[in-house]
């Protein structure tokens, strides 16, 4: 069953898609950091990545210089949240430099 799903890669790289299992965002050579579930949230404008993947993990957030993102999702905000009632909410927008591409 497909899933709205992302990963983000060693190089900086973030990819969502909706798939069944978080490797089929994988291109050849990429070298995954973590993953997880996204949604959008239109009424405050957000892209809300949280969870965590199963065979990769949470986002290795310190791994990532510089985050890049389609810029189709240019003027959200992102943010990841943990959902462990641990750890407080990562805004990415504020954390990470964002690289938009086409």
């Amino acid at each position: 069953m497909s899933l709205p799903k992302f990963i983000i890669t060693l190089d900086g790289h973030l990819r969502l898609g909706m798939v069944d299992q978080h490797k089929e965002l994988l291109h050849a050579g990429d070298q995954c950091i973590g993953g997880g579930y996204y949604r959008f949230d239109f009424v405050a404008n957000r892209l809300i990545l949280d969870r965590e993947s199963y065979d990769f993990g949470v986002p290795k957030w310190h791994l990532v210089d510089v985050l890049r993102v389609p810029s189709v999702y240019r003027g959200l905000r992102i943010v990841y949240r943990y959902d462990d009632g641990f750890h407080d909410d990562f805004n990415v927008s504020d954390e990470l430099e964002i690289e938009y591409y086409d």
